[in-house]
């Protein structure tokens, strides 16, 4: 239960968490569980679930200068450094799922223990593949869930790893960077730190907006066949 209400919370706000990490931890230390829950999200198949693009425009947030005195901190993050550690966590975070799904992928599968790997998101996730190859990696990096299946499914046998590694490191460039800059630019206008919370719950509903329409999509083609 701690668990779920800590997931919620960080949902909502990640900026308390983040608040708290930079305090204790200090400026340079922080950066170890800010890259695990990245990592963990796109590298491990059983945490989908975990707060990526809260997280990083969050730390969007925190890497820009006098955003976080409210909140109790001295020195926040710095952004050169915010995008690097982001940018090697999600690019080695896919390639360990991609490996994982290499090695241990059918068994995983088989043993119907990851409950969120549904025959309905892996058809879509096939579909995905058929239909725009390796751009998949990508386009998937920007849809909770999907992005942490898509290396999985990958490593299952739709593509070889030089190909996987391309599409894999343009798409985690593109995914941190966009989230990581729009939190730095925009973080510290009045009206988003006022509504920092709904903003968030709004950018994750962008992100999954793609798989509910796909959801409905092939719920409303099931029922015409």
């Amino acid at each position: 239960m701690d668990f779920i209400n800590f997931i919620i919370s960080f949902l909502k706000d990640p900026r308390p968490w983040i608040a708290t990490w930079i305090v204790t931890l200090g400026p340079v230390a922080v950066y170890c569980p800010l890259f695990l829950v990245v990592f963990i999200e796109t590298g491990v198949v059983f945490f989908p679930f975990l707060p990526g693009d809260s997280l990083l425009f969050a730390c969007g947030v925190f890497s820009h200068p006098g955003m976080y005195g409210d909140l109790g901190v001295e020195n926040g993050l710095s952004l050169i450094p915010t995008l690097l550690v982001f940018y090697a966590a999600a690019i080695l975070g896919n390639t360990s799922n991609y490996w994982i799904a290499r090695f241990f992928g059918k068994r995983i599968i088989d043993s119907g223990k990851v409950k969120a790997l549904t025959p309905e998101r892996m058809a879509k996730l096939d579909e995905f593949f058929e239909k725009y190859g390796g751009l998949t990696i990508v386009i998937t990096r920007f849809m909770p869930f999907f992005r942490t299946f898509a290396p999985f499914i990958a490593g299952t046998g739709h593509m070889n790893f030089a190909k996987f590694t391309v599409f894999n490191a343009i798409g985690g460039i593109s995914w941190v960077s966009l989230f990581v800059l729009v939190g730095y630019f925009f973080g510290s206008v009045p009206f988003v730190q006022e509504h920092f919370s709904t903003i968030v719950l709004a950018i994750i509903f962008v992100s999954v907006l793609p798989a509910i329409i796909g959801a409905v999509k092939g719920a409303l083609a099931s029922r015409k066949k």
